[in-house]
């Protein structure tokens, strides 16, 4: 009722002033998951509404629509944000990068500059990283920042506050004194800096997308723009491991932040694997050892690493730095808990089997002992094969099955207290399954894959005589 009421009153008048308030006031209470369709599409139209507030006002009631923005669309997924990518290309999507471009632009506090941030990384996140580079147009007086420039606008913005917030974290969580007051303050920096480090994210998968042309074909970002963006991630990253080194520094390795700046990071070195060389290779044992609040053990931050790790290691220098830790067990480790959670996660599986699949195969000089965490890892490869008829699972499984019997013995396995002939006829079969895979013409990693299990089980058959005899029974190698 109340908004519905905005759009038949003056700008800047009075009236339109304690309308606002008043919406303020009711806006945090709303819950869209039970909301009737009618209701939405006026939830919609609201937006719509206090997006236009947001680009042409220029008093409170500007940083009022953005804190109602914020809070209506940073909402976890909800039927909301569904209606709000349905809508045809509209101007309200033009009408928030204007108010986000005033409010970055302008001196305003820190505060106010996080909130529109945040719904940068909120109109991302609900309409796609490419959002940030789309090429907007606006039927009004109101001039939009050219995309190259609202780009390095929000980009430098985003790094200004987390160069800030991280100098600011150290200093609370080293140097200071501990108070109540402290924790608070600690807790409140730590949420800003995870809206940032989304942010800056999402801004690394868009760059990603417009530099490998998956990008959505409106965006005009030139090179030179993704250029001066990629050094300035760099010097941020850097910053972010100088904070990780801090951490290191005092013994620190449990908190959100770090798991976050270790998100942050490997977000980076996917794209980018061999940015930061020398601290990566200085810290890499640290991020590994990195626990979120509520994790008994290293899991997460070991998975974040996983799409550099899968690229480092296709040369031998990769897997010097993984052996030189023994990083390639906490990997194994990883590998296995991801089969034994509901749901595997199949992308961070193949992850994770390249980055070993690679290690087995570049480790020139180093040596492997066959020790438990490969019987569990034999085990656990067996157990996602059978999971799924999928020809890539079954390929990269036996694969690195067949890479790791390489380097033991049957008799040696059944001597192990936990591994049995059960696991073995599984091996078994896993390995008859590969061997009678098709593989098609196209697909050259399943092609090297099945090259590799065809050469291994020639040497190592004679050492596995009850894999050989059924291997024998269904294919001829």
């Amino acid at each position: 009722m109340i908004f519905l009421q905005i759009s038949s009153l003056l700008d800047g008048s009075k009236c339109i002033e304690l309308a606002i308030n008043l919406m303020r006031l009711l806006v945090h209470k709303l819950k869209f998951d039970n909301m009737s369709v009618e209701n939405l599409q006026g939830m919609t139209s609201m937006v719509t509404c206090l997006a236009r507030l947001f680009a042409v006002l220029h008093t409170a009631v500007k940083f009022d629509a953005l804190h109602m923005l914020t809070t209506l669309l940073s909402q976890k997924e909800s039927p909301l944000h569904d209606l709000l990518r349905s809508m045809p290309a509209s101007i309200w999507e033009s009408n928030i990068r204007v108010g986000i471009t005033a409010i970055l632009q302008n001196r305003v506090v820190s505060s106010e500059k996080l909130h529109a941030l945040l719904l940068a990384e909120c109109m991302m996140s609900i309409l796609g990283e490419d959002w940030l580079s789309e090429d907007c147009k606006i039927q009004d007086t109101q001039n939009v920042l050219p995309v190259d420039k609202f780009v390095l606008l929000v980009l430098e913005s985003a790094r200004i506050e987390v160069a800030v917030l991280l100098n600011e974290l150290a200093y609370l969580k080293y140097e200071s004194s501990k108070t109540s007051q402290t924790d608070e303050a600690v807790c409140q920096k730590q949420r800003n800096l995870a809206i940032l480090f989304s942010l800056i994210e999402r801004t690394i998968k868009m760059i990603s997308n417009a530099t490998s042309g998956e990008g959505a074909p409106s965006q005009t970002i030139r090179e030179s723009t993704i250029m001066q963006a990629i050094t300035g991630l760099n010097e941020t990253i850097s910053l972010v491991l100088d904070f990780l080194q801090d951490a290191k520094d005092h013994g620190q390795q449990k908190g959100d932040d770090l798991l976050a700046a270790a998100r942050i990071v490997g977000s980076y070195l996917a794209e980018a694997p061999y940015a930061c060389k020398e601290k990566i290779r200085n810290l890499l044992e640290f991020i590994f050892s990195i626990e979120g609040q509520d994790e008994s053990s290293p899991f997460y931050s070991i998975c974040f690493m996983l799409p550099m790790l899968s690229q480092i290691t296709m040369e031998a220098d990769g897997c010097i730095i993984l052996a030189s830790f023994g990083g390639y067990k906490a990997v194994i480790d990883c590998l296995v808990k991801m089969t034994e959670q509901d749901g595997i996660d199949n992308g961070s599986m193949f992850l994770a089997c390249d980055t070993i699949i690679n290690f087995m195969s570049n480790r020139k000089g180093v040596n492997i002992p066959v020790d438990s965490c490969f019987i569990r890892l034999l085990k656990a490869l067996v157990a996602w094969a059978g999971t799924t008829n999928a020809s890539s699972v079954t390929m990269t499984a036996s694969c690195l099955c067949a890479m790791l019997i390489d380097l033991t013995s049957e008799e040696f396995l059944l001597s192990c207290s936990d591994f049995d002939t059960k696991t073995l006829g599984s091996l078994s079969e896993l390995i008859v399954r590969s061997l009678q895979q098709d593989v098609p013409d196209d697909d050259e990693e399943q092609f090297n894959q099945k090259q590799i299990i065809v050469s291994g089980y020639r040497r190592w058959a004679d050492r596995f005589p009850h894999v050989k005899n059924v291997v024998e029974q269904h294919v001829s190698v």
